[in-house]
């Protein structure tokens, strides 16, 4: 039988050849995995924590929406809330209908809608799953994960007008120490008398 040179020589990739292939698969791997991971910690970031904040914000919104507009005394900082032993929605001097009647002053403020400096009676904690947890002694819980403020204010040039502000932030993020935690904020206006 004769053989031709061509056919002795053996054909496919050297080891070398593979290795090099290799290195180039996982480099690009890497350079995916680290998009991925980017877009995990964003779609969490942006997607779950803040439409949990956002949530937070609405239910307290709700719930101060169904008080009374002279309601002055309904602890909002529990759940359910209590009667009395709160601020409800801030304090007026009469309720229209009583012989004394008289509003507090237009641009008069009570609460914060700032999740750094919350006021008193005017925040409360949620954990992980949005449970409330019970302030004491005026301390928050060391376990919150979510904080919500509300504020509530009667703007200047207006007649039995109340606009209040729920913000909700969460207390850290999946993502860098760095970036902005995710934070939501709902208005409303209730007038009297309803």
């Amino acid at each position: 039988m004769f053989r031709t040179p061509c056919a002795s020589r053996q054909t496919g990739m050297s080891l070398l050849e593979t290795m090099v292939a290799l290195t180039i698969l996982l480099i690009t791997s890497i350079g995916i995995m680290t998009m991925a991971t980017l877009a995990m910690t964003t779609t969490e970031d942006q997607g779950h924590l803040l439409a949990r904040a956002a949530e937070y914000a609405q239910d307290k919104m709700e719930q101060l929406i169904g008080l009374g507009y002279c309601d002055t005394s309904t602890d909002t900082t529990v759940f359910p809330a209590a009667s009395s032993g709160g601020t409800g929605l801030g304090p007026v001097a009469s309720c229209p209908g009583s012989p004394t009647f008289l509003l507090p002053a237009t641009g008069t403020i009570y609460g914060s809608s700032d999740p750094s400096a919350p006021g008193t009676g005017y925040v409360d904690y949620l954990d992980k799953s949005g449970n409330p947890l019970a302030i004491v002694g005026g301390v928050a819980p060391s376990n919150w994960f979510y904080i919500r403020v509300w504020k509530i204010e009667t703007p200047n040039a207006t007649t039995n007008l109340k606009r209040i502000s729920v913000s909700s932030k969460v207390r850290s993020s999946v993502g860098s120490p760095a970036g902005a935690l995710p934070q939501a904020t709902v208005v409303s206006w209730k007038s009297y008398p309803f």
